[in-house]
């Protein structure tokens, strides 16, 4: 049973985690409880005594489907952001074949919808593939049913170089921030080649100043590695945390008891990206990029390079021998040849 309140209110919130069983949905933005009187009527005897409306709504055959999908997502262990984009698809995927039970679709469908949503449009090699792992998913640990899908095709991988700054890219890039916490959160992505979602949930103990290193905690894939902690990137540190840093979180957002958002990462680099001059498309993962073919150009080892920024495949990594400088300058146009 889904329990239907508008907006948010922290007492509200507070007197339903009171409710034995209760559970929130992300995606469905509510939260259910079960299906009892005892339960029902423990629900309005809680909530009216503030004043509070309360709404019941029997939950869909969709809805118990996304519900069973994310509990299943969790018990295995997959990120929340992969859960919620997981969610997403099969939202949409349900919503498409809403008249047919999913269980009864034939996989011709099932390719109909893939072509009509993804092929036919200008979508992302990745996010029509992300939609398969989602179908994939339902089909094989909600369903049950895996063979249906043993056929269906998933599109060719895209093959993109990415961007890199160069050295005098990133001190114009870097310059250009005047507030601390920013300029701190910008040396952090170089310095040790972090992802946005790793530097966003640093902790200062996660800092280790002596051996001027970066313990990244459940990064992708949920892998603890340690990177570079450069003396620049610590002075910039050290420069935002003089006034004092209250709470758990290095970089805090709006609320102490939460980090910044990754979002306001993003913006932070695009801010700079404009004030510096850069007419390349920089995001935070550029930096990432940047970080590890700078290490390539200087002579460090791939190896090296691949533990750092914690691929779990060294080809992954070789992606940077394709976009180091050094290593093109060394070869020369036939036009030069004598």
């Amino acid at each position: 049973m889904l329990v239907v309140f508008p907006g948010y209110d922290a007492d509200l919130v507070e007197r339903i985690r009171q409710i034995p069983g209760r559970r929130w949905h992300p995606e469905l933005r509510c939260w259910s409880v079960p299906d009892s009187l005892a339960t029902m009527r423990q629900v309005v005897d809680s909530l009216s005594v503030s004043g509070y409306q309360v709404t019941f709504q029997s939950t869909t055959p969709k809805e118990e489907l996304l519900s069973a999908a994310e509990r299943e997502l969790r018990l295995r262990g997959y990120s929340t952001r992969t859960a919620r984009a997981y969610i997403k698809q099969l939202r949409s995927f349900l919503q498409y074949t809403s008249n047919t039970p999913p269980d009864e679709l034939p996989p011709s469908a099932i390719r109909e919808y893939l072509y009509t949503s993804f092929a036919s449009r200008d979508v992302s090699r990745s996010y029509q593939d992300q939609a398969i792992s989602a179908i994939h998913f339902l089909y094989r640990y909600v369903l049950h049913r895996p063979l249906e899908l043993e056929d269906l095709p998933r599109p060719r991988k895209e093959s993109k170089l990415p961007n890199v700054l160069s050295g005098d890219e990133i001190r114009r890039l870097i310059k250009t921030i005047g507030n601390p916490k920013h300029r701190a959160i910008v040396c952090l992505l170089y310095s040790g080649g972090l992802r946005v979602s790793e530097v966003i949930k640093l902790r200062p103990e996660d800092l280790d100043e002596q051996r001027r290193l970066i313990h990244i905690r459940g990064g992708k894939g949920r892998k603890d590695r340690y990177t570079l902690l450069a003396d620049a990137a610590l002075s910039a540190v050290r420069r935002y945390q003089e006034p004092g840093v209250a709470g758990s979180w290095l970089f805090p957002g709006t609320r102490p008891d939460r980090h910044i958002t990754a979002r306001t990462v993003q913006h932070i680099v695009e801010t700079a990206r404009r004030r510096a001059g850069i007419t390349k498309r920089v995001t935070a993962h550029t930096l990432r990029h940047s970080f590890a073919t700078h290490l390539l150009e200087a002579g460090t080892d791939l190896r090296y390079i691949q533990s750092l920024l914690g691929h779990a495949s060294s080809r992954t990594t070789e992606i940077y021998t394709h976009v180091s400088s050094a290593a093109l300058r060394r070869i020369r146009s036939p036009l030069d040849f004598e």
